[in-house]
């Protein structure tokens, strides 16, 4: 069974930077890694994602502030934010995909990912 433990969060004022990390263990098979946020009164929305080869997208809004990483060595998913804005402010979920073949392209829509992390909170003042 894959668990998912995301660390990071807090209270930043606008401009400042957060490093969000994403512990997995229980992994089997590989997996297209991905970060997502949900706003109060918000649809779940997808922030990053990566793949088994490193490729990375990102949605529109942060394109050029947040960066989304990996260490396999350390089975841990990062996402460097920086000059975070108050519209950032959200819950923040790291999701795993797993696939059987030899590859699979990120995704940011929530619907394929299987297992999912309790959240961290962000929360950018203005």
């Amino acid at each position: 069974q894959v668990q998912l433990v995301e660390s990071g969060g807090g209270s930043v004022q606008a401009g400042g930077s957060l490093r969000l990390s994403c512990l997995a263990s229980g992994y089997s098979y590989n997996y297209v890694m991905g970060w997502f946020r949900q706003a109060p009164g918000k649809e779940r929305e997808g922030v990053a994602s990566i793949a088994t080869d490193m490729r990375a997208i990102y949605t529109d809004s942060v394109k050029g502030r947040f960066t989304i990483s990996k260490d396999n060595a350390k089975n841990t998913l990062y996402l460097q934010m920086n000059t975070l804005k108050p519209e950032d402010t959200a819950m923040y979920y790291c999701a795993a995909r797993p696939f059987r073949g030899y590859y699979l392209a990120p995704n940011l829509s929530p619907a394929p990912y299987e297992y999912w992390g309790q959240g961290t909170q962000v929360t950018v003042s203005s």
